[in-house]
């Protein structure tokens, strides 16, 4: 590119280029009695250079370097999106996610809604995590991730005695191996990962935590030689183990979360989220109310997300916005997450060997 061309402007009037003026436009001020000319293309080199050096810090080295974010747990449906199935560069990742889940109506097995007066259910979720990634060889990567959430659960009604709020931390997410394998338009992932509760949160009776078991397999599409346009998907199996302190356990669930969705300029993905989840097997144990028996949770959601990649820093923030539908045996309601991924640390490429 030229220094004219970057520069640009100039009097159209005049048939005078702003390139004809160096100069002028490298003066330290524009003197009063100087021509407007100098004056107009110094200000705009200025503008244009503080455009090209932003646009330099977003675009420098495109895309598949911080197109997936790591996972830091994906058991809640909605939580997952076009990253679902991807497999993140080697390195070591930070992570930061925010969740809000509202529900104001609660359905039966059947998809009716249940008359509570005043029902109201806020859930709101910061998840901080470290992940990492290796390569060995040409394809296959392996990793693992710690997450760690701090939670605050708040259902109300009419009726103040069956009102609950509390706050602490959730149960830690721990993916100790996802392995993974890229090819040129497809990447393919597994891993095992489990939920460890803390017991911080004061959940009791039916709401007890207990330590849950994740096996995930999934993949990503792309369409197109420069990888920005891909379908994403994730399948998942949660088999639940017996709440503490009481006897019931939670029945196994599958859960599908993923997306479509495309680069634009670079710097932005926009597309489509969404998930499916569907419990293949009834809740049991001898203090599981009978009004729960047979009851199995189904619900689905899709909605838009939208992510801002920035290579010069390594980063990806995310926002994303899904609706439940179809719900069966659980609050239905809405789901919105944000997301911050930072790869703090790249390996180098090993130096290529004399010929």
């Amino acid at each position: 590119m030229s220094a004219g061309r970057l520069v640009g402007g100039g009097d159209p009037r005049s048939g005078i280029r702003c390139d004809e003026h160096r100069e002028r436009l490298s003066a330290p001020s524009c003197p009063g009695d100087g021509p407007p000319l100098a004056c107009s293309c110094r200000v705009r080199a200025h503008l244009r250079q503080a455009i090209a050096a932003f646009v330099l810090i977003v675009t420098l080295s495109a895309a598949r370097a911080v197109s997936a974010q790591p996972s830091v747990g994906h058991k809640v449906p909605g939580t997952a999106g076009l990253d679902a199935g991807s497999q993140p560069e080697p390195g070591v990742y930070a992570a930061y996610r925010f969740v809000y889940y509202d529900a104001i109506s609660l359905r039966d097995r059947d998809g009716r809604v249940i008359p509570i007066a005043g029902f109201d259910m806020d859930a709101f979720a910061h998840v901080f995590g470290v992940g990492a990634t290796v390569k060995l060889g040409r394809r296959l990567h392996l990793g693992t991730t710690v997450a760690v959430p701090v939670a605050r659960l708040s259902v109300s009604t009419d009726e103040p005695r069956a009102s609950i709020d509390t706050f602490g931390l959730g149960d830690v997410f721990v993916e100790p191996l996802r392995v993974g394998g890229v090819w040129s338009r497809l990447d393919l992932v597994t891993s095992y990962a489990f939920y460890a509760p803390t017991r911080q949160i004061n959940r009791e009776g039916i709401g007890a935590p207990q330590w849950a078991h994740q096996l995930s397999a999934g993949g990503t599409v792309y369409f197109d030689r420069d990888e920005r346009v891909r379908l994403s998907a994730l399948f998942s199996y949660n088999l639940y183990q017996r709440k503490l302190g009481i006897d019931i356990t939670r029945g196994d669930s599958l859960q599908i979360q993923g997306g479509v969705g495309g680069a634009l300029f670079e710097i932005v993905e926009v597309g489509v989220a969404g998930f499916a989840l569907w419990q293949v097997r009834d809740d049991r144990g001898s203090d599981l109310p009978p009004v729960l028996r047979g009851r199995r949770d189904r619900v689905y959601g899709i909605g838009p997300e939208i992510n801002l990649l920035v290579p010069k820093l390594r980063a990806k923030l995310g926002v994303r916005y899904m609706r439940d539908l179809g719900v069966r045996g659980r609050p239905e309601g809405q789901i919105v997450v944000a997301s911050l991924s930072v790869r703090l640390w790249t390996p180098r490429k090993p130096a290529a060997r004399a010929r």
